[in-house]
């Protein structure tokens, strides 16, 4: 399947389990591979046959900076869950999303959650 790849946005909410994070809020990290038929758009120069990239910026903006979640888990279904209804083209997507500096003791580069979902899985 083809893909068009939206990587590297860059958010700020107030996910998290602790009231910390609910209330300073923290950077988030999204990458979307967005599968669908990229034939008829490639061959023909029709924007109605792709997906704006425009436009899927601004859903995933609007869910990752909407109302806290606790879990990052809860931003990844809902966004896969809005993409795959407003985009009737899009037959699967992977969301990953990425916590650069969660509230956790340790050493590593950041925590992520990556999930793939598609219209198969209604």
């Amino acid at each position: 399947m083809d893909q068009i790849n939206v990587n590297g946005m860059e958010f700020w909410a107030y996910h998290g389990l602790f009231p910390e994070e609910n209330k300073l809020g923290q950077r988030f990290y999204v990458d979307l591979e967005l599968e669908l038929n990229l034939k008829p758009a490639g061959t023909t120069d029709d924007m109605n046959e792709s997906i704006n990239y425009g436009d899927v910026y601004q859903v995933t903006k609007t869910i990752v900076e909407g109302e806290p979640k606790n879990l990052v888990e809860t931003v990844s279904e809902n966004l896969a869950g809005e993409l795959l209804h407003q985009f009737s083209l899009l037959e699967g997507c992977r969301v990953k999303i990425t916590k650069p500096d969660p509230p956790i003791p340790g050493h590593y580069k950041s925590v992520a959650i990556d999930i793939y979902r598609s219209r198969s899985d209604d």
